[in-house]
């Protein structure tokens, strides 16, 4: 009699390729799920704001005026008496709100003009260029700053007053991509074909070019949350009512040696969202770039 055979089939994981390919990154990425996980969270909390704060943001009791955090008031209360846990909640919405308003009015002003700049070239070029340097000459805050100062405080001048200082590395962003693009085979090909300008740049140049934008944009997220809550700590962003982080430190600031939770919460929240954001970002970076997984 022959000996058995003990040999076995080789066993191959039948799940699809997509699933295999997401827990590989993940497995590599943990930083990126921990970024992700939180952030997800604080979209969630904002979100459900209304039905989780357990009171209203604006109401003032003097009887608990700067009450230490306790049972009742997890994070205490502020100089008005408000409680500071419903106002951190309800902050994370305006935060949330002017950060995602403030990159895609960044990307809606520089993606074009870096659109023109690189495909056209030339004099054109030279001219959009030497505008988006006259916006980078300023330091990162002080356009800003000049800008909402001569068309008026509040949270949608500064939302307008960031754009416009942000959207010039968008322009240098898409102009490079653009100057790459242009030179593959399927823009000349189709451009051989008598294929319009405006047909090339939004048919074929725009599309291919999309990913370094959307890591920047993913990237700046975070970055302009916090500018916009430092215009509000100076006084020239949100005002009263208003409720956002920026905002709410700067009214307690005085107070924050001896009532130390009226600022800290605050700032503790603007710390958390730009982290996470930016943890998010990154790992944005490395699934669109594929040049950042050579070093991984």
């Amino acid at each position: 009699m022959s000996a058995p055979c003990n040999a076995s089939w080789p066993q191959h994981d039948l799940r699809p390729s997509w699933t295999l390919s997401l827990r590989h990154f993940l497995s590599g990425h943990q930083l990126f799920v921990a970024g992700a996980t939180v952030f997800g969270s604080i979209i969630i909390l904002a979100v459900l704001a209304p039905y989780i704060a357990p009171y209203d943001p604006v109401a003032i009791d003097f009887s608990v005026k700067l009450a230490a955090p306790g049972p009742d008031h997890w994070m205490g209360n502020d100089e008005l008496g408000r409680d500071i846990f419903s106002r951190v909640l309800y902050g994370a919405r305006t935060s949330l709100m002017v950060g995602l308003m403030v990159t895609v009015m960044a990307i809606a002003l520089g993606l074009p003009i870096g659109l023109l700049a690189g495909y056209f070239g030339g004099r054109l070029d030279t001219a959009l260029m030497r505008l988006s340097d006259v916006f980078l000459a300023f330091p990162p805050l002080l356009l800003p700053i000049a800008i909402t100062a001569a068309i008026g405080v509040g949270l949608d001048n500064a939302m307008i007053a960031l754009a416009v200082s942000w959207f010039p590395w968008y322009a240098r962003i898409m102009r490079g991509a653009v100057m790459r693009v242009k030179s593959e085979p399927y823009v000349m090909a189709a451009r051989a074909m008598g294929v319009g300008h405006a047909r090339v740049m939004l048919r074929h140049a725009l599309p291919n070019c999309m990913t370094p934008v959307v890591v920047q944009g993913s990237l700046d997220f975070g970055y302009t949350i916090l500018a916009a809550a430092s215009l509000s700590f100076i006084g020239i962003g949100a005002q009263p009512p208003e409720i956002e982080w920026g905002l709410m430190a700067a009214a307690s600031r005085t107070n924050f040696l001896e009532f130390w939770w009226t600022v800290t919460f605050p700032g503790l929240a603007i710390f958390v969202t730009v982290l996470s954001i930016n943890l998010v970002g990154d790992g944005i970076r490395d699934i669109l770039d594929p040049r950042f997984q050579e070093f991984r």
